[in-house]
C-alpha cells in the first residue's frame, strides 16, 4: 500500500487532504478521533486533556509508561516521527515537532520548542512559505533536564545527564554530563570522572 501512494501523487495528495485540514495544517476532527488506535501509549502515561494533538496514523507516535504531557503542550508528528520514553515529563506548553526522540527521566521546563522541522528560504525568488520544509531528527538522551523557555533546533543530538539552563538556544550538539546555557548555548560546566566534580571547561 505504502508503494502504491508513493507512486500515485494525486492519490497522495487526496488521501493527506482527507486527513489533514490543508488551511488548519492540523488531523481532520474525525482523525483524531482515531488516535486512541494509532498513538502508542504505555501504561500509566498521562496526556492532559488541553494539549493539542496534531498527531497523523502515517507517522508513528510512541509515549513510554509513566510519562506526563502537561496542559496546553502541542505535540506534532506530521513530519516526522515522535517518541518519548519512559517517566519522562513535558512540561506546560512545551511545543514537540517531530522528527523527535526524547529519552527516559527526561524533565522539560515550561514554553519549551523541540522541533526537527525547518522551513526553506534560501530562493529570493519565492516566499518562503511556498518553499517546502526540511527535516532534522533531534534526539535528547536520557536523565537530561531541560529549563524553561529553551529552544532546540533541527538536527541536534543532546547527551545523557545534561543540562540546558533557561533561556537558552541550543544550536549544537550538547555533550553528555555537561551543562550549556545562552544564545547560543554553550558549554559551562564538565562533569569529570577522574576527578568526580563538575569543572568549567
Amino acid at each position: 500500500m505504502k508503494a502504491y501512494i508513493h507512486n500515485h501523487p494525486k492519490f497522495k495528495r487526496l488521501l493527506h487532504w482527507f486527513i489533514m485540514s490543508p488551511v488548519r495544517t492540523r488531523p481532520r476532527w474525525y482523525v483524531r478521533m482515531l488516535q486512541f488506535f494509532y498513538v502508542k501509549r504505555g501504561a500509566g502515561s498521562v496526556i492532559y486533556r488541553s494539549v493539542r494533538r496534531d498527531l497523523v496514523p502515517f507517522r508513528k507516535c510512541a509515549i513510554g509508561p509513566r510519562s506526563v504531557v502537561e496542559s496546553f503542550a502541542v505535540l506534532n508528528n506530521a513530519v516526522g516521527d515522535l517518541f518519548i520514553g519512559n517517566n519522562s515529563r513535558i512540561g506546560i506548553s512545551n511545543t514537540i515537532i517531530g522528527p523527535v526522540t526524547i529519552g527516559n527521566k527526561v524533565n522539560i521546563g515550561q514554553n519549551v520548542l523541540i522541533s526537527g522541522l525547518n522551513h526553506g528560504y534560501e530562493d529570493v525568488t519565492k516566499a518562503i512559505a511556498d518553499q517546502g520544509v526540511s527535516t532534522a531528527p533531534v534526539t535528547i538522551a536520557d536523565d537530561v533536564w531541560i529549563g524553561g523557555n529553551v529552544v532546540i533546533l533541527a538536527g541536534i543530538t543532546i547527551g545523557e545527564h545534561a543540562v540546558i539552563g533557561a533561556g537558552s538556544v541550543v544550536t549544537k550538539d550538547v555533550p553528555p554530563y555537561s551543562v550549556v546555557v545562552g544564545n547560543p548555548a554553550k558549554i559551562v560546566k564538565k562533569y569529570d570522572f577522574n576527578l568526580n566534580a563538575w569543572i568549567k571547561p
